[in-house]
């Protein structure tokens, strides 16, 4: 039966992880130049506006329908037989379960930024958008948590560990890889504009994130409540442990600190429901130094992904998948990792994230290749120049 506190949670939650994708803007805007700022505040806000009618029309079917092993069915095609009720056996009804998913699909392709900030034509990335929600995010959405191989395997992803943080990783990386860098990287300052913009949008998505794990309970109890304390904890962990590390090379940064939080964060989303406030604190502090060195080599091979969607999320998605299947703890989510005995979740977890690795990096690249030689996918040189908020938006950032 539908339970009022429930759904009064998962709409509050709705919210909360759709303020996630303008902080995410405002995040990125904070890295990037002054000349492309609204650049990239148009990516991510269109990137949630288009998955939004992706995930009406095709998405939430391919994602929730009938297992066909690789993808779901189209029974749910324009949200046909999603109402009112609780067919799912939730709490909350179908219609609030279909919206809170579709606030992740669109954070989820909104990370991707990150490889393609201030080099790529905007009508360009749109249409890569919607091939790479269609064709990456939806088969991996479905194999964990709409009854696909990987949840029949038994995988663990309670808020998105896999489907969100590692497959936008390392797309991102894909992309960046696929694309090349911005003219001038490494040679001219293409420093960070506005730092505490950052910082202030890191918070924002701390704050959005309560939501996103939290709200993965789909339901006001305790598990909700435990979600929410490991994510705080993982978050403080993966903070400190990244700004020791940067201490260590230097000075602590206040962009380096901010981007513990969010490693921190993306660690522990694959487990928030399955491991101990003891494993939340491993998880953030190996995460925050983890994701930090993954930073350094990424700067060393020269990769132009320079906001950091791989080093912070996917990295810190990958290490708190596996993590899951190291701590989760039967009196927390009723499935024991390594820790317990069961090496089976350790195997199936470390299969789960390479498997998703593999198939996003390699999709995104192929998908990365069709657009270039159908639409091309980068600015001109000169466009570049004059910088991406008047050559493509006719708007300048005063």
């Amino acid at each position: 039966m539908i339970d009022t506190g429930s759904v009064a949670w998962v709409l509050a939650s709705t919210a909360l992880v759709l303020l996630m994708t303008p902080a995410l803007g405002l995040f990125y805007g904070g890295m990037v130049r002054k000349k492309n700022f609204i650049s990239v505040l148009m990516l991510v806000f269109a990137s949630l506006m288009i998955v939004i009618l992706q995930w009406f029309l095709i998405g939430y079917s391919l994602v929730f329908g009938t297992d066909y092993i690789i993808i779901g069915g189209l029974e749910h095609v324009g949200f046909a037989g999603i109402g009112f009720g609780t067919e799912l056996g939730l709490q909350i009804p179908d219609m609030l379960f279909a919206a809170f998913q579709m606030t992740f699909a669109g954070l989820t392709l909104a990370i991707i930024v990150s490889g393609v900030a201030e080099r790529v034509k905007f009508g360009a990335f749109l249409f890569f958008g919607l091939l790479w929600t269609t064709l990456v995010y939806d088969p991996i959405a479905h194999w964990l948590w709409g009854g696909g191989w990987l949840q029949q395997l038994g995988a663990l992803d309670f808020a998105g560990g896999t489907v969100v943080h590692i497959s936008a990783g390392f797309s991102a990386l894909a992309l960046a890889i696929y694309i090349g860098k911005r003219s001038g990287f490494g040679s001219y300052n293409l420093s960070a504009q506005n730092i505490p913009l950052t910082f202030f949008a890191g918070g924002v998505l701390l704050f959005g994130w309560m939501g996103f794990n939290g709200g993965s309970a789909l339901a006001a109890n305790e598990v909700a409540i435990h979600a929410i304390i490991v994510t705080l904890l993982s978050a403080a962990a993966g903070t400190i442990s990244w700004m020791l590390a940067n201490w260590r090379h230097g000075k602590p940064s206040s962009l380096g600190f901010i981007s513990g939080t969010i490693a921190g964060l993306g660690a522990i989303t694959p487990a928030a429901g399955y491991v101990n406030m003891w494993g939340a604190l491993f998880i953030g502090t190996v995460a925050g130094i983890l994701c930090y060195y993954a930073l350094l080599w990424r700067v060393k091979k020269g990769f132009d992904e320079s906001l950091d969607a791989w080093s912070i999320h996917g990295v810190g998605g990958f290490w708190g998948t596996i993590a899951c299947g190291i701590f989760a703890v039967a009196a927390v989510g009723g499935v024991s990792g390594l820790l317990e005995g069961n090496v089976y979740q350790l195997g199936i977890q470390i299969l789960d994230a390479c498997v998703t690795a593999v198939f996003a990096f390699g999709m995104t690249y192929l998908l990365a290749w069709i657009v270039d030689k159908t639409i091309g996918f980068r600015v001109t040189e000169e466009e570049e120049y004059v910088g991406l908020d008047i050559s493509l938006h006719g708007e300048l950032n005063r």
